[in-house]
């Protein structure tokens, strides 16, 4: 759990910290730039927890899931920086494919390994029979569409 919630956290600390240290020569610009600053570590924050990525699941849930209505399956892990620009490339369409979270599922691990010649490469996509190793997010929208 400390894995998956631990960067986000500690970045909020830093954050608050670095807004007191800023506020307390009580200038008039002071506040501002401890705003700006607090602002800027709380979006770092939120962006390397899980919160941005949408429908996580279980990595059988998902097979089960996909199999009935061939949506594709995406694999992640937090603070995966081609994760997230998958996930802001797709959009609101992010939410029709199902994200499994493979520091959150060991199974999902495995699953990654076996089709990234044993690396945990992220983000991979299994859409149908397809397999897909950090796949072009433009790639990943066909599969949405179909």
């Amino acid at each position: 759990m400390l894995r998956r919630w631990g960067l986000g956290g500690a970045l909020l600390v830093v954050g608050v910290v670095v807004a007191v240290d800023t506020v307390a020569p009580r200038t008039a610009g002071a506040v501002t730039t401890a705003a700006v600053l607090l602002l800027f570590f709380l979006a770092l924050g939120v962006v390397t927890t899980p919160l941005p990525f949408p429908n996580r699941m279980s990595a059988d849930e998902a097979a089960r899931r996909s199999a009935v209505d061939g949506r594709p399956v995406v694999y992640w892990r937090v603070g995966c920086q081609f994760c997230l620009r998958l996930r802001l490339r797709l959009g609101r369409r992010a939410r029709e494919a199902y994200w499994v979270d493979i520091w959150a599922d060991p199974d999902a691990a495995a699953i990654v390994r076996g089709i990234a010649d044993g690396n945990e490469t992220v983000p991979t996509v299994v859409a149908g029979s397809q397999r897909r190793v950090n796949p072009d997010p433009s790639w990943v929208l066909q599969q949405l569409h179909s």
